[in-house]
């Protein structure tokens, strides 16, 4: 009799212990539920715009999913070439090329260029790959394609800009304001343009080492240009530029004569514009003085044919 009280007395217990959890899980439950029930009472949405959002969201996920498994299989690809054939099929194919900006470019090797491609469907005709083509070609600065319907390929391109020749090994070479090279150029055309001598020649390198030394040359050039604009009065004057050791520059006038620039960007236009200032006053370019040097600036000595000694011009640093 009593081991029968003991059972009955554990089994009250774990019906206890079972209810009083069943108890705690409610609360907790009643507890989380009010407590997102108040947070999307915050919302400023009803209950039934909440619900068209999550089947939105739902629609979305599965539309996701099937598009993933239909690249997987392949089936967009093969969709995008039967509405290629049949758009191709119905006309729209290129068959003529319009080109706009073109000055200086062969017009013929861009066209060719432009219906070169194996498929020129206008649905699948890439026109980004022909850009990247466009782009390689020494007078092109940028250019953009597109498609007009029902068989006209556009091609905007805008060119590059000649500003002065550069001298290579065994050529003259047209160059834009980057230093990038555009054409071979004879002496008697090159007359009249700014003439660069000491530049890196990208066109010897290939690959990382031709980037580097064009990206060298384009900071040089813009050096260049900004050292000339610091005195705009000489600028039309100058005839040649030497990149002298990588590391500073020698200005030849169109009457022949020389200047011998410091290094440094700020000390070059200092000196320039105190040659200018000087010019202004002695009329320096186009008088007997052959070249001035002025490495070795504030100090100026300028060299006159017919004396034994170079002379000293005292010109005051500028501030």
């Amino acid at each position: 009799m009593a081991q029968t009280n003991r059972r009955q007395t554990q089994g009250v217990r774990r019906q206890a212990r079972a209810q009083e959890n069943t108890r705690r899980v409610n609360k907790a439950r009643k507890h989380t539920s009010s407590f997102f029930g108040r947070m999307l009472a915050l919302l400023p949405f009803t209950d039934d715009q909440l619900r068209r959002a999550f089947t939105v969201l739902i629609l979305a996920g599965a539309a996701v999913a099937a598009l993933a498994v239909a690249r997987a299989s392949g089936a967009t690809i093969y969709a995008g070439e039967r509405f290629a054939q049949v758009t191709a099929n119905a006309g729209f194919v290129v068959r003529q090329v319009e080109l706009r900006g073109v000055d200086r470019i062969n017009g013929m090797a861009v066209r060719e260029r432009a219906l070169s491609q194996r498929d020129l469907a206008m649905a699948s005709y890439d026109i980004e790959a022909l850009r990247v083509e466009l782009l390689a070609m020494p007078w092109v600065k940028d250019a953009r394609v597109a498609r007009q319907l029902p068989d006209v390929l556009v091609i905007d391109i805008i060119e590059r800009t000649p500003q002065a020749v550069a001298r290579r090994a065994d050529r003259l070479m047209l160059v834009d304001a980057d230093g990038v090279d555009l054409e071979p150029v004879s002496a008697r055309d090159a007359r009249g343009m700014l003439l660069l001598e000491g530049l890196p020649d990208p066109a010897r390198a290939t690959g990382e080492e031709r980037r580097n030394l064009q990206d060298q040359v384009k900071r040089q050039m813009a050096a260049l240009g900004a050292l000339l604009d610091a005195a705009p009065a000489l600028r039309s004057q100058v005839k040649g530029a030497e990149w002298v050791g990588n590391r500073r520059w020698n200005l030849t006038f169109g009457t022949g004569q020389s200047l011998a620039l410091p290094e440094g960007d700020s000390r070059a236009a200092a000196a320039l514009v105190a040659f200018a200032q000087a010019d202004g006053v002695h009329r320096l370019i186009g008088g007997e003085v052959a070249s001035v040097d002025m490495r070795n600036w504030p100090r100026v000595f300028m060299r006159v044919p017919g004396r034994a000694e170079a002379q000293e011009l005292a010109v005051e640093e500028q501030s």
